[in-house]
């Protein structure tokens, strides 16, 4: 993360959530995610991936893995780069 200002500090604040969630497959899966794309985010994308972040990990897992639907609400363009990454993941 080499971002300084307000965006920096929230994608800060953003990465230490995504790789402490209380779930250890969700910890790798997001906190991977995060420092990979979090310093390519928009503001808005930024915004989106942090609300992301208050959904329950067992929701959440739920969703990228198929087994449940995912609600209309979280079905976006972001949440299939999450779902995409996961696909790459080596776990």
């Amino acid at each position: 993360m080499t971002s300084s200002g307000p965006l920096g500090i929230r994608r800060k604040k953003a990465l230490y959530r995504a790789q402490h969630r209380g779930m250890r497959e969700m910890d790798l899966l997001l906190g991977t995610f995060a420092a990979a794309s979090l310093d390519g985010m928009s503001a808005a994308e930024l915004d989106e991936f942090e609300t992301m972040l208050d959904i329950l990990d067992g929701d959440f897992l739920k969703w990228l893995t198929g087994e449940t639907p995912v609600p209309d609400r979280y079905d976006t363009d972001l949440f299939r780069r999450i779902r995409a990454f996961r696909q790459v993941m080596p776990f």
